[in-house]
């Protein structure tokens, strides 16, 4: 049986799974589902049309699936499906769905820090971290083990490759490609070895990132034509077939690193 503290509201059409711990003040609304195991703290709030899976953790001010914040939304039934293993810390939030039928999905493993926001409509990997005070706006799109560093933005409907990186502070309105690091605005720096050595990458699918990265990003060539000889290299490898139908599947451009004048720290996001 779940522990349901008295002073929590839990709904009565709400399912909560055994094991579960529901805290003083928590709030828990139509509609919802909570799996085993999972804690929800004092003051959380857990809106309508959420499903979390097993062994979640929502500290205290978290709210989970509330309305968008879309000036066309209606009140139609959308939702936010919550996979496994996820901490929400203080403060955090996730919309669902901005229409009917529409959904917010978040994956498994992944630790949202005090005052990150997701935003409606968007799709967030596994083993992701977002740091305290980043943003995500509607419909952006996050891959597996990257990491949204503290109080930077990502534009609506923009794509974070898996094991990506942004430095604290940055903010970009294009996508970011799988194993990059970024900084400032829209400006891809160096690729994130770190990451990718942890990852459990070989020295030679390493090498054969950052030798992509440079015909990219700094070989002058046009896109097309660096896609190109990245295929020919380097396209028998996995970890550049990911990089490369990354690129090939970008639809707002990717952000900039080529060797010329770089844009200002105020430069606005368009």
């Amino acid at each position: 049986m779940p522990i349901i503290h008295p002073s929590a509201f839990v709904h009565e059409s709400a399912r909560i799974h055994p094991g579960t711990q529901v805290g003083p003040q928590a709030f828990i609304d139509a509609d919802v589902e909570i799996g085993p195991g999972c804690q929800i703290m004092h003051g959380a709030h857990i809106a309508r049309w959420t499903t979390l899976g097993e062994g979640n953790r929502v500290f205290p001010g978290a709210v989970l699936g509330h309305e968008p914040q879309d000036l066309g939304y209606r009140g139609e039934a959308s939702y936010t499906r919550i996979g496994d293993f996820n901490s929400f810390r203080e403060g955090s939030t996730v919309h669902r769905g901005d229409r009917e039928g529409t959904e917010t999905r978040i994956g498994n493993h992944n630790l949202l820090m005090a005052n990150s926001h997701v935003g409606h409509n968007c799709r967030v990997g596994n083993h992701v971290i977002l740091v305290n005070g980043s943003l995500l706006a509607g419909f952006v799109q996050v891959g597996d083990r990257a990491i949204i560093s503290g109080n930077c933005l990502v534009h609506q409907f923009v794509r974070v490759g898996t094991l990506a990186m942004m430095r604290g502070g940055s903010r970009i309105s294009k996508d970011l490609p799988p194993y990059c690091i970024s900084d400032e605005v829209n400006w891809a720096r160096a690729i994130n070895r770190v990451g990718l050595k942890r990852g459990g990458f070989t020295p030679e699918g390493i090498r054969a990132v950052k030798e992509s990265f440079k015909l990219f990003f700094r070989s002058g060539l046009r896109q097309r034509e660096a896609i190109e000889q990245i295929a020919a290299l380097y396209g028998h490898l996995g970890e550049v077939t990911v990089f490369l139908e990354f690129l090939e599947g970008s639809r707002r451009g990717i952000v900039g690193g080529r060797n010329k004048i770089r844009r200002t720290s105020d430069e606005t996001l368009d």
